[in-house]
C-alpha cells in the first residue's frame, strides 16, 4: 500500500493539478462487449463502434503527428496529441498549458506509475477501449490516474473491476486505502463491510500490518467500527430472541382460550363431550399448555409463590385476561377476576404489565396476523 500511495503523491506532484471533488459517476453509459471485426472476436472492450475505434487505435499506435511527448519511469515515452488529451482530461489540459517544449511539440511527465500502465490509460483516453488482461494488471494505477487526471469513465470502469472478482483477503486492505485517496465511496464501502466479515483473517496480513504501521488512525477507526458491528449484531439477536418469546406468549395464550372454550383431545370444559374421532389440534401450544393445566388443578401447592409451575399458570391467567376482550362471556377460569385485580396493582406493576402486552401484540402484527384470533371472541 505505501508504494501505491507513493504512486499517487508522485503523480499529484509532476505539474499535475488537484482533481476536483468528485461529481458521482458519469452520465454516459458504458457497456462492456466483445469486439468484433469480419465476425472475428478480437481482444479488449470498448464502448463504441468497430471501426471509429480501430482508426483512433491507429492513431494513438502509428502517432501521427503527434505533437506532445509524454515521459514516464525508466526513460519512456508516448507520443500522443495535446487536441485529444485536453478534450479528454481538463487536468490534462492545463498541463499542456503550462508544458514546454521545442516547436510545436510539447512534453509532459508521468510518473509514479508503470510506463505500460500510463500507455493503457492514454490510449483509453482515444478509443475509450482497454484490454482484459491490461486491466487486471494495472487497474490500480489505472484508478489513480483516472482520478487524478479526472477521467470518470475510467475510475467508473476500474471500480467495478475491483468490485466484482478482484478483492481478496490479501489486498483488501490496500484497496481500502487506496479508495478512500481516490474518492470511491462505494469501493470503500464494499472494503469496509468485507473486512469486517472476515476480520480473523484479515487481521494477520501483511497489509493489515503494513496499515497499522503507516496508518495507526486508521486501524482504530476500523476496529471501533468492529465493536460497534459486534454490539449490533448481539443486539439483534437479543431483540430476535424477545420476539420469540412474545410469539410463543401469544400462541399460549390463544391455545388457553381454545382449551377452556372448545376443549381439546382430552382436556376442556366440564361440558364438553369428547369423540374417539377428533380431528388434529392445530394450536401448536396445546401440548405443552395442557401439561400445565393438569399439574394446576392438582396441585397441593397452587397458591402464587408455592410452585413454580403454578406460579407460571398463574401468570399466564393474568396475561390472558389483560388481552381478552370480554371477560364476562370469556371461558377462562379468573378471566373477570384478574380484571377486578389490575385496578388495585401499583403504578410500577401496571406499566410492566401494559409493555409486555404491546410488545407481544406488537411482535403478533409483525408476524402477518391479527391481534385476536377468533379464540378471543365471544364464545357462542
Amino acid at each position: 500500500m505505501d508504494n501505491i500511495s507513493e504512486e499517487f503523491a508522485l503523480v499529484a506532484k509532476k505539474g499535475a493539478p488537484v482533481p476536483p471533488p468528485s461529481r458521482g459517476p458519469p452520465t454516459t453509459s458504458y457497456h462492456q462487449k466483445g469486439l468484433f471485426i469480419n465476425a472475428s472476436t478480437l481482444r479488449g472492450y470498448s464502448c463504441v463502434r468497430t471501426a471509429t475505434r480501430d482508426l483512433w487505435d491507429q492513431l494513438f499506435d502509428e502517432g501521427y503527428r503527434a505533437d506532445v511527448t509524454i515521459s514516464t519511469d525508466n526513460g519512456g515515452s508516448i507520443y500522443a496529441h495535446a487536441s485529444v488529451l485536453g478534450m479528454a482530461s481538463q487536468v490534462m489540459k492545463g498541463m499542456l498549458k503550462q508544458a514546454k517544449g521545442r516547436g510545436r511539440r510539447r512534453s509532459i511527465s508521468i510518473h509514479g506509475v508503470p510506463h505500460n500502465a500510463v500507455r493503457v490509460f492514454i490510449r483509453l483516453l482515444y478509443s475509450s477501449c482497454y484490454e482484459k488482461e491490461e486491466m487486471e494488471d494495472y487497474v490500480l494505477h489505472l484508478l489513480v490516474l483516472s482520478h487524478v487526471f479526472v477521467v470518470p469513465a475510467l475510475k467508473q470502469i476500474c471500480i467495478q473491476q475491483l468490485e466484482h472478482g478482484f478483492l481478496t483477503s490479501e489486498n483488501v486492505v490496500d484497496i481500502f486505502q487506496l479508495a478512500l485517496l481516490c474518492d470511491a465511496p462505494r469501493l470503500s464501502l464494499i472494503c469496509h463491510r468485507m473486512i469486517l466479515k472476515n476480520f480473523q483473517e484479515i487481521s494477520i496480513t501483511e497489509g493489515w500490518k503494513v496499515m497499522k504501521k503507516s496508518h495507526p488512525s486508521l486501524e482504530r477507526e476500523l476496529l471501533e467500527s468492529l465493536d460497534d458491528e459486534e454490539n449490533m449484531q448481539r443486539e439483534r439477536i437479543r431483540k430476535s430472541n424477545e420476539r420469540k418469546i412474545y410469539f410463543q406468549l401469544y400462541e399460549a395464550m390463544e391455545a388457553l382460550v381454545h382449551i377452556c372454550r372448545d376443549g381439546c383431545q382430552t382436556i376442556g370444559p366440564h361440558d364438553k363431550d369428547f369423540r374417539d374421532d377428533q380431528a388434529p389440534c392445530n394450536y401448536s401450544a396445546c401440548k405443552g399448555l395442557e401439561m400445565i393445566v393438569r399439574h394446576f388443578a392438582s396441585c397441593k401447592l397452587r397458591v402464587p409463590g408455592g410452585c413454580i409451575h403454578c406460579k407460571r399458570m398463574w401468570q399466564l391467567l393474568e396475561l390472558h385476561s389483560r388481552l381478552c376482550v370480554d371477560s364476562e362471556a370469556c371461558r377462562v377460569p379468573l378471566c373477570r377476576n384478574f380484571k377486578e385485580r389490575t385496578k388495585k396493582q401499583s403504578k410500577k406493576d401496571e406499566i410492566r404489565w401494559r409493555i409486555l402486552v404491546k410488545n407481544i401484540l406488537k411482535t403478533k402484527s409483525i408476524g402477518g396476523s391479527p391481534f385476536f384470533s377468533s379464540a378471543f371472541s365471544m364464545s357462542s
